[in-house]
């Protein structure tokens, strides 16, 4: 037989009390929540938004340019030309796979907005007329 659990002055809890905590907790986490934005209806600017997208294609961009010069400087009679053919083609591979990254992850981010949209949009038809 499961003994309810006592307060500290000794009284027993209802199960509305109990109730309550749970419901406490859950709100709880919904504010402390990493994705506030999905909880609020602020709208968020393009540069929140995208800026992590931008920021990957950049350095991909400045990756590849800085592998397409030392390529090029292995095609010049240079002292240190086993280098140069080796880390430029290097380089030239990771700024390409950063520029495709952050060129993939604009039509996800695009994707999750509208689907956010759309849930947004559902909570609000059903709480209209469920809180009826």
């Amino acid at each position: 037989m499961e003994i309810p659990p006592k307060s500290p002055d000794g009284s027993e809890k209802s199960p509305q009390s109990k109730e309550m905590l749970t419901s406490n907790t859950t709100s709880t986490l919904c504010i402390s929540s990493r994705s506030e934005s999905v909880w609020t209806n602020a709208s968020r600017s393009k540069w929140d938004i995208y800026h992590k997208p931008i920021i990957v294609v950049s350095v991909g961009a400045a990756v590849f340019l800085l592998g397409t010069v030392i390529t090029s400087l292995s095609c010049f009679e240079i002292e240190n030309k086993k280098i140069y053919k080796m880390c430029g083609p290097a380089f030239l591979s990771l700024g390409l796979m950063l520029l495709v990254c952050g060129f993939v992850w604009v039509p996800i981010i695009r994707k999750k907005q509208k689907q956010r949209q759309k849930s947004q949009f559902l909570q609000s038809l059903k709480s209209f007329f469920f809180n009826r």
